[in-house]
């Protein structure tokens, strides 16, 4: 790419773990940028001394985002602003959308860069379903918030994926497992680091291995779908019977059950007339 890069912002992966990893462009763009939006100062300045380069860093985080947001675009106007975070792709689980929110409205010209993720990483590595996926970041750390996520993300048809630090590990996955009952699962921990591992099986054994042994490192838990619900059996659909039957006819009884339990409406009808 040539040396002078045009005004806007640049937003670029970096690596998760190998430095390596960075690709040429990203190299380029970095070098060649008039700023650097970073996380933090002295993660971005190791992986700059890598490439042999020295830029002007400002950061940008959680807590000082809506303040100087307004100022970051503003320069974009004139300067090429790249923006990276600590590791992987910006904007993923950060604040990093609204710099790219609002430079859009203000008509700035945006570039990605893309690269790692740890998110497709993990799900490259976990041996799970993934024409279908969900990523839904943290899991709250408070018990009741935590199982109100997990419930909601329960009917999703699809693979979940969630970052965790090695602390609630333990806790996280054995929520999951009482939200989402025991499907299969990947825990990724250190993606393209010295340490990379990946450890599957389904969520109760995961439980169990994580439950007094916290990990360290960075951590993404992949779920697999929901798998298909063992059809109603005779006493299920009896009971469902009886119950609707006490204030419905035997016939809407037998279609509102066949429609909840998805068994043929036939049967359930034969069922609630042997009932009747």
């Amino acid at each position: 790419m040539n040396d002078k890069l045009k005004p806007g912002l640049y937003i670029v992966a970096t690596p998760i773990g190998n430095l390596s990893d960075l690709s040429v462009r990203a190299a380029a763009t970095l070098a060649h940028a008039d700023l650097i939006v970073v996380e933090d100062s002295r993660v971005t300045a190791k992986l700059l001394r890598y490439i042999g380069v020295k830029r002007p860093m400002t950061p940008y985080h959680d807590h000082n985002a809506e303040s100087v947001r307004p100022g970051l675009v503003a320069a974009m106007r004139e300067k090429a602003v790249a923006l990276v975070s600590d590791a992987g792709t910006p904007v993923i689980s950060d604040p990093g959308y609204k710099l790219v929110r609002d430079a859009r409205a203000a008509g700035v010209r945006i570039t990605t860069i893309p690269g790692p993720s740890a998110v497709i990483a993990a799900l490259t590595l976990a041996g799970l379903p993934t024409d279908r996926f969900a990523f839904l970041g943290f899991l709250p750390s408070k018990t009741k918030a935590r199982a109100e996520a997990i419930a909601q993300a329960a009917a999703f048809p699809g693979t979940l994926v969630f970052y965790e630090s090695g602390p609630r590990l333990g806790a996280a996955i054995a929520a999951l497992r009482d939200g989402l009952g025991d499907r299969d699962a990947a825990v990724a921990r250190e993606i393209s680091k010295a340490f990379e591992e990946t450890v599957t099986g389904s969520l109760a054994e995961l439980a169990e291995r994580y439950a007094d042994a916290p990990p360290k490192g960075e951590i993404v838990i992949v779920v697999g779908p929901p798998g298909d619900a063992a059809p109603a059996g005779e006493e299920e659909i009896d009971a469902a019977l009886a119950d609707a039957m006490r204030t419905l006819s035997p016939s809407r009884a037998a279609a509102e059950v066949a429609r909840r339990l998805g068994v043929p409406k036939r049967l359930a009808y034969e069922r609630a007339q042997k009932l009747k």
